[in-house]
């Protein structure tokens, strides 16, 4: 009888370490960090890095964009409820640079794993311009880098992980080439543009952007300026004046009025999708390649 009683607490661990195995065996090896529901939480702080963790994680992620429909991502101001679940997400995607100050400074704050999408860049970045987003083989590699992180914090699926991301870098490997192709022979290279988004886009396809304000999309620019850039449309024979989606058109109006009645036309920054762009099914190819047919008709390409 004692050896009974003796034998029972060792028969107990016996059964609770069992237990655990078959756990971490159903699991899949799954890291510590997986959410309820056996997805990765993950918050992406803007659009196009939401787009691309939701290409990547498929079904086994859950991915909350932290800047709503219509937003202007800049100067983006986090609710309660939103830094709550930065603190709770098993992954954070930011862009960095301060590109949105107080998304970066909420995450800085977070335990959990973090991926700055800009170290992804290896030094491929200008200093005063954070929008590598426009630039397709920027994103390759901001694609590779979200795989890696999404891998270590959730192994069990690291393969299905890179394979989907395999076949986002092909689908962003031919937008380049669509956009190398498309803008190969404009009659002009030159942009007139709201505020100072696409030079990275210019410069992966030899284009000159002339912007009316700076970084800053809601900065006033002064009336030399306007003159010049109105000049400058006139003499280099401008067709269009591009405004942005999230951004008011005032600015690109005037310039365009005073260069002698110019078209104005969207282009899209990709800083965030409208609700109705969101509703359509936009993502990230389609809105670029709708770019590419609007730049096309304002440099007048062949």
């Amino acid at each position: 009888m004692d050896r009974r009683r003796r034998l029972r607490p060792a028969i107990a661990l016996i059964v609770t370490v069992v237990a655990i195995a078959t756990t971490i065996a159903i699991s899949g090896g799954r890291g510590a960090s997986a959410g309820p529901d056996g997805r990765v939480d993950v918050v992406a702080s803007f659009f196009p890095l939401a787009d691309a963790v939701t290409r990547i994680g498929g079904r086994h992620v859950a991915v909350r964009n932290l800047t709503p429909p219509g937003t202007e991502p800049h100067d983006l101001e986090l609710s309660t409820r939103a830094v709550d679940e930065i603190d709770g997400a098993d992954l954070a995607v930011v862009l960095g640079d301060d590109f949105q100050p107080a998304v970066e400074d909420a995450v800085a704050r977070r335990d959990g794993a973090t991926l700055v999408a800009v170290d992804a860049l290896q030094g491929r970045v200008h200093a005063d311009d954070p929008h590598v987003w426009l630039d397709p083989a920027r994103m390759v590699a901001i694609v590779d880098a979200i795989a890696a992180r999404l891998a270590r914090v959730d192994p069990a699926h690291a393969t299905t992980y890179r394979a989907r991301a395999d076949r986002y870098v092909v689908q962003l490997r031919a937008l380049d080439r669509e956009y190398r192709d498309g803008l190969a022979h404009c009659a002009s290279r030159l942009l007139v543009t709201g505020h100072d988004a696409f030079g990275y886009l210019a410069g992966a396809f030899h284009l000159e952007v002339r912007p009316v304000s700076g970084l800053s999309p809601d900065a006033e620019p002064d009336a030399r300026k306007l003159g010049e850039l109105a000049d400058l449309a006139r003499a280099k024979s401008v067709t269009t004046v591009f405004s942005e989606e999230l951004v008011s058109p005032k600015v690109a109006r005037t310039v365009a009025r005073e260069a002698g009645g110019l078209r104005v036309e969207v282009l899209n920054p990709l800083e965030g999708l409208t609700a109705r762009e969101q509703h359509a099914g936009a993502d990230y190819l389609s809105v670029m390649r709708a770019n590419l047919r609007t730049l096309r008709q304002a440099l007048v390409c062949s």
